[in-house]
């Protein structure tokens, strides 16, 4: 293995450049599950497209993506309308995510995170 090698992998990035070759290579898409398990509306975007209203209600049930673009979700992981803490993860081809209180932080209702569950 090459040095340069070496120091992608220490910093994760072989795995994500792989998955990124996975992707062109099966057609460039992802299909995964979004569901709401918070007492917010949480607005988010999968590659730069807001998700629906429907999708972002609490307990709204599941919301099916098909990602053609990579897969990023960002949202504001703050259940305050006037706090901002935006996150953004890649998910996962055949994923299942939840939006649910986050467990990390003690003592602040108000975050939340998302959490692949399947």
């Amino acid at each position: 293995m090459s040095n340069n090698q070496n120091i992608l992998q220490d910093f994760g990035l072989v795995e994500e450049l792989d998955e990124q070759a996975g992707e062109t290579i099966t057609g460039g898409y992802e299909v995964f599950t979004i569901r709401n398990k918070t007492k917010y509306n949480v607005s988010y975007l999968i590659d730069g497209t807001k998700a629906p209203g429907y999708a972002a209600k609490p307990y709204s049930g599941s919301a099916v993506w098909t990602a053609y673009s990579g897969g990023i979700v960002k949202f504001d992981a703050d259940g305050r309308n006037n706090y901002v803490q935006n996150k953004s993860y890649n998910l996962s081809n055949g994923g299942i995510y939840e939006f649910q209180y986050n467990n990390y932080t003690r003592g602040n209702p108000y975050d939340i995170d998302l959490y692949k569950v399947g």
